[in-house]
């Protein structure tokens, strides 16, 4: 079993079992908690990290020093470099090769190896006797699990890894690797298996499988590589999902289940995290589907659709969660802020719809003044024309009376 170091690239330690998933899985990076919000959350992960893949990628390495301890390797042959990305960040040397290309271990695969850890000025780190990974998951450093890849069975080799691919900006306390430090990795291909059909695994195996991918999914969480969080996720939904040709107990059932509306909560978080707001939201409908008053679920349910400018829909969510949870001050904040902006976007809307339509109140006194203007006007001219008639008459009469 893996030591938590290599595993885990950060603080936290945590071993990694084989995955019982199959090998041709589909990786998950595309479908998209946020973690900082509630009290008791069980992920319990820092949501102000900084993005990995924002480090910097670290210093360039010293090849003058992994080249120093391939040469003080008894049994080396020395090889040509191989530029694994072609960015000089992940390279590759032979120091003995192993049982030919047609050896070499699939994706999917559950493989045992020989790892030592070293920083560029030859301080080992970290040595791990027999560390066993599944092939491809994210389950350990992504520039050991690109390289190994490329191994043949019992070959061992010299890998030059790039702060990018191991331990990023934030480096890790155990192993005690600084901050943006590259690695030497001395690695030897012990074994690889095909992982064991998820149907026929005991329901406690299966839980538990889930539950530590989760975990990993955490622990990229944590380092905000929110991409690799997914995927993992993924991977743990995966392993709750597949049906069972063995029997399973009421309880594990339930067990299985709330592994499930775990990994759907810890997706949504890293979904928003890459603004995938679509997929957050499947993720989160498809928790209250099982569990109605998931109150983490009711708050990022209501966070995407204030993202999505569905003010309305979004405050009755929030306002749903903070009566099953009226002390959370998060949904508190959160509520208060949306109650606010969903105002003042009326407010604006209003001042608009003013703005193309007019003042009607100033239209109708301007439309009476007028009015009373051309009545005035009529009345004077009518009275005159009177007058003037009367008049007139008036002269008639006394004339003919003369």
């Amino acid at each position: 079993m893996a030591d938590g170091g290599v595993v885990n690239g950060s603080a936290d330690n945590q071993e990694v079992a084989p995955s019982g998933k199959k090998s041709g899985r589909a990786s998950l990076l595309d479908s998209g908690e946020d973690f900082e919000m509630l009290e008791d959350v069980e992920e319990d992960v820092d949501d102000d990290l900084p993005p990995l893949e924002d480090a910097g990628g670290g210093k360039k390495k010293d090849a003058t020093k992994a080249d120093a301890l391939a040469d003080q390797t008894p049994s080396a042959e020395p090889e040509d470099w191989l530029d694994v990305l072609g960015n000089g960040q992940l390279r590759k040397k032979v120091l003995e090769p192993g049982a030919g290309p047609d050896s070499r271990p699939q994706r999917g695969q559950n493989v045992t190896i020989h790892l030592k850890s070293s920083l560029t000025d030859g301080t080992v780190v970290e040595e791990l006797p027999n560390l066993s990974f599944t092939l491809g998951d994210g389950d350990v450093l992504q520039g050991l699990d690109l390289t190994v890849q490329l191994m043949e069975m019992g070959e061992k080799a010299l890998i030059e890894a790039g702060a990018k691919y191991t331990y990023g900006a934030l480096g890790s306390s155990t192993p005690a690797v600084p901050p943006d430090a590259d690695l030497i990795l001395e690695v030897e291909l012990l074994s690889a298996d095909d992982a064991p059909d998820l149907e026929l695994m005991p329901p406690s195996e299966r839980i538990s499988l889930a539950n530590r991918k989760r975990e990993r999914g955490n622990v990229h969480y944590q380092r905000a590589d929110y991409a690799f969080a997914v995927n993992s996720y993924g991977i743990a939904l995966q392993i709750t999902e597949a049906s069972f040709r063995v029997d399973i107990s009421q309880q594990e059932e339930e067990e299985l289940l709330d592994m499930k509306v775990r990994c759907l909560n810890n997706m949504a978080a890293a979904q928003l995290k890459l603004d995938h707001h679509e997929a957050a939201l499947r993720s989160c409908v498809s928790v209250l589907a099982h569990q109605p008053d998931n109150v983490k679920a009711l708050f990022r349910k209501g966070k995407v659709l204030a993202l999505q400018g569905e003010f309305a829909e979004a405050i009755q969510t929030l306002k749903r969660a903070l009566k099953l949870e009226p002390s959370n001050k998060t949904i508190h904040a959160e509520l208060s802020k949306l109650v606010k902006k969903h105002s003042e976007e009326k407010g604006a809307e209003q001042a608009m719809y003013k703005k193309m339509l007019g003042n009607p109140s100033n239209a109708s006194v301007q439309k009476h003044r007028a009015k009373s203007s051309w009545s005035l006007s009529w009345k004077w001219l009518f009275g005159a024309t009177a007058v003037a008639i009367g008049g007139v008459a008036l002269s008639v009469v006394i004339a003919a009376r003369n």
